[in-house]
């Protein structure tokens, strides 16, 4: 009962003291609300970015699906290593896409996939820099192509070139913005297309920003009539449903056969590349790590400033209440109680500017993530984070100052003008 009497006394002292300086009271929480809100803010946009990522990966490589071509690094290369790289992996030719397909095509599917960029057109409209892209119907299945319109071209389609194309979101809205694009012509490389389906909106990915929208998907051997058949290629590749094999077990029947027909080494690396969608998540997370490493500590600066705000308004506080002190102690406060009292209206302090903060920075993480295009989401660490933190920003900010009051002479402190 004693401890709780204690307790509600020095709320009570700290409270009055913060209502009767409110100006100062704010004007002191001010440091405290910025450093949260900027933790939280910066928390939000870091765990809204993964999300967005991982969501955008899944979209553009499929869940499940994975990579083969001669060079699919990730994060930057030298030119030297980029050099070794290319002289020591092999191209995968057309022929080397059809000798996986014959070996393992019974339980994986495979696709080809070339991309160069063309003007597309449309009456007389013109939309530029647009990615054609040149894949096996197979491709839908593999990385999980979501349509809003439409279907995906079939493999009658791919084999007889029919020149048919699922085209994206934004040749959608820039063609075809009050009527439905099936069926409508579009030229490109000065062959007709007909529209049979259209893709569902990703936004940027690839890991270079560029709009995944802007995309035009035709029948491999169609693409190869637009541009010419080319002597290496990316191969995206997926497990068939029902086949029991997981992302592992595929991928290493693919690598398998293409060491045999690669004649590869027993013990030599693999000399060409593959990219699963976890190695890419890996290193999106690896680079979002660094990024939080290094902005995270920054913005929590603000909340060290705002600590040293606070310590420097209760020393104020206590050379202001000089008497106070004396007067109390004189009347047998404990050191315990002018510790406690002095405590708890920094702890306070802290914790409503932490509270404020942390509504402000939720808001604005709300706000922005209109205008940012992904959620903004403010997780439960982040919340703890800047709660923790503000608070003992609060005990280390008035100890200080609770000890210098707490260990005042009752005589010089009651003599003190």
């Amino acid at each position: 009962m004693r401890l709780l009497y204690d307790f509600q006394t020095a709320a009570g002292l700290a409270l009055a003291s913060i209502r009767a300086h409110k100006l100062r009271s704010f004007l002191t929480l001010l440091g405290v609300i910025i450093g949260v809100c900027s933790v939280v803010i910066v928390g939000a946009a870091i765990d809204g970015l993964g999300a967005y990522a991982e969501q955008t990966t899944a979209k553009t490589l499929g869940s499940n699906s994975y990579q083969i071509g001669q060079l699919l690094q990730l994060g930057r290369m030298s030119r030297k290593e980029r050099f070794e790289k290319l002289k020591y992996n092999k191209r995968i030719r057309p022929e080397d896409y059809t000798f996986l397909k014959e070996t393992t095509g019974e339980r994986i599917l495979y696709s080809p996939y070339r991309v160069r960029n063309s003007d597309v057109k449309h009456g007389t409209q013109v939309l530029e820099s647009v990615s054609v892209i040149g894949v096996a119907a197979a491709m839908a299945e593999i990385r999980e192509v979501d349509l809003t319109e439409g279907r995906f071209f079939t493999e009658q389609e791919e084999r007889n070139r029919v020149p048919v194309a699922v085209i994206g979101e934004d040749l959608r809205t820039e063609f075809f913005p009050d009527v439905t694009p099936l069926g409508k012509e579009i030229k490109v490389q000065g062959f007709d297309i007909t529209v049979v389906g259209v893709q569902e909106k990703i936004g940027s990915g690839g890991g270079n920003g560029q709009s995944q929208d802007s995309v035009v998907y035709v029948p491999s051997t169609v693409f190869n009539r637009m541009f010419g058949p080319e002597q290496s290629m990316l191969v995206f590749a997926k497990a068939k449903p029902g086949e029991g094999l997981n992302l592992d077990q595929a991928l290493d029947l693919s690598r398998v056969a293409l060491r045999n027909h690669f004649k590869t080494r027993p013990g030599k690396a693999d000399n060409f590349d593959t990219l699963t969608p976890d190695s890419i998540r890996e290193f999106i997370g690896s680079i979002i790590g660094l990024i939080s490493a290094a902005v995270v500590p920054i913005t929590a600066i603000s909340l060290v400033v705002g600590g040293i705000v606070i310590m420097n308004i209760m020393l104020v506080s206590v050379t202001e209440r000089t008497k106070e002190i004396g007067l109390r102690k004189s009347l047998g406060a404990r050191h315990s109680d002018l510790m406690l009292q002095f405590l708890m209206e920094a702890v306070f302090l802290s914790a409503f500017g932490g509270g404020v903060g942390l509504a402000l920075g939720w808001a604005i993480a709300k706000l922005a993530s209109v205008f940012a295009g992904f959620p903004l989401g403010v997780s439960p660490f982040y919340v703890f984070l800047s709660l923790f933190v503000s608070s003992a920003v609060g005990v280390i900010s008035g100890w200080y100052p609770a000890s210098r009051a707490a260990r005042m002479d009752p005589v010089e402190a009651l003599r003190a003008d």
